[in-house]
C-alpha cells in the first residue's frame, strides 16, 4: 500500500465522517459555537502531508496537529489523529491490518510519547482534568502505549491503544459493513449510532458525569432504527444540552478508516 493511498484514505475517512449528519455533531449546515463544518474540511486536508511522510507514529500525530492549527482555531481532530495515526503504520507492513497495528502499538517509544503530549498541548482540547501519573503538562517518562494505559479507564481513545483498536474493529467495522449497502452517508451514522449506544462517551462523560453518557447512549439506541425524524430529535436534544459525542465521532472515523484500507471502497461506475 502506498504512502499517498495511505494519506489519502485517512483524509477521506475524516471527510465521510464530517460530512454525514451525526446526531450531536457538527455537519453541513450543522456548527458548533467554536467549530464549522469548513473547520472539518479544512483539518481533513491539512493531515495529508504528515500521513504520507512516513513518520514514527508520534511524530506523524504531531505533524498532524501541528498542520491543522494552521488552518483552524479549535481542537478539530486530535482524537481521530491519535487512532488513525497508527492505523496508517499498520497498513505500511505486509501483515494483516490488526497483526501489524499490534506490532505498532507494542514498540510505541518514551519520544513518541513526548511528540504526542505535545500535540496534545498545541490542540488543547477541553475537559481532560489532570491525572496523578504522567500528566499532560509535562514530559512523559513512558511510551505512548504505557501512558495512554494510564487514561484508558477513562478515554475511549486510550483504551483503543491498549486493546489493539478493539471498539474500532469489534464494534464500528461491523457495524459499518452491515449499513455500507445503503451508501457511506447512512452506514457512517449508522455506525456512529451503533458505537454511542454500546460505548458510553467519554467526552460526555468527562465533561458531564457517567449518568448522562449512559442516557445518551441509551437514546442512541433508540435513534438508531428511530428514522429521520426520530434521528432529528435526538439531535434537538443534544444541542439544546450541549452534549457533543466527540469521542464516538472519532471511534466511526476510525471504523471508516479500516474499512478503506480493507479495500471496501468502490469506485464508482
Amino acid at each position: 500500500m502506498t504512502n499517498d493511498y495511505i494519506a489519502s484514505a485517512a483524509q477521506l475517512a475524516c471527510l465521510l465522517e464530517a460530512s454525514a449528519p451525526k446526531p450531536g455533531n457538527v455537519s453541513p449546515g450543522r456548527h458548533f459555537h467554536d467549530a464549522t463544518y469548513e473547520d472539518f474540511l479544512a483539518s481533513a486536508a491539512a493531515i495529508g502531508p504528515a500521513f504520507a511522510a512516513d513518520l514514527p507514529l508520534g511524530a506523524t500525530i504531531h505533524a498532524a496537529i501541528r498542520a491543522t492549527c494552521q488552518w483552524t482555531r479549535s481542537n478539530t481532530n486530535l482524537g481521530l489523529v491519535l487512532l488513525l495515526a497508527p492505523l496508517a503504520r499498520a497498513a505500511r507492513s505486509p501483515r494483516p491490518l490488526r497483526d501489524a497495528l499490534h506490532d505498532v502499538l507494542g514498540a510505541a517509544t518514551v519520544e513518541d510519547a513526548r511528540e504526542v503530549y505535545a500535540a496534545i498541548r498545541l490542540a488543547r482540547p477541553g475537559g481532560l482534568g489532570t491525572a496523578d501519573a504522567e500528566d499532560i503538562s509535562a514530559d512523559p517518562s513512558v511510551s505512548l502505549t504505557e501512558a495512554m494505559r494510564l487514561a484508558a479507564d477513562r478515554d475511549s481513545i486510550a483504551a483503543e491503544y491498549v486493546t489493539d483498536h478493539r471498539i474500532t474493529f469489534e464494534i464500528g467495522l461491523p457495524a459499518l459493513i452491515e449499513s455500507r449497502s445503503e451508501g457511506w452517508e447512512e452506514a457512517t451514522v449508522r455506525t456512529y449510532l451503533a458505537l454511542l449506544a454500546e460505548i458510553p462517551d467519554t467526552h460526555i462523560r468527562r465533561r458531564h458525569g457517567a449518568a448522562v453518557a449512559d442516557q445518551v447512549s441509551r437514546d442512541a439506541k433508540k435513534a438508531l432504527n428511530a428514522g429521520p425524524e426520530g434521528r432529528a430529535l435526538f439531535d434537538h436534544q443534544l444541542r439544546a444540552a450541549g452534549l457533543n459525542p466527540g469521542t464516538t465521532a472519532d471511534l466511526t472515523t476510525s471504523a471508516l478508516y479500516v474499512a478503506l484500507l480493507s479495500g471496501l471502497w468502490q469506485p464508482s461506475r
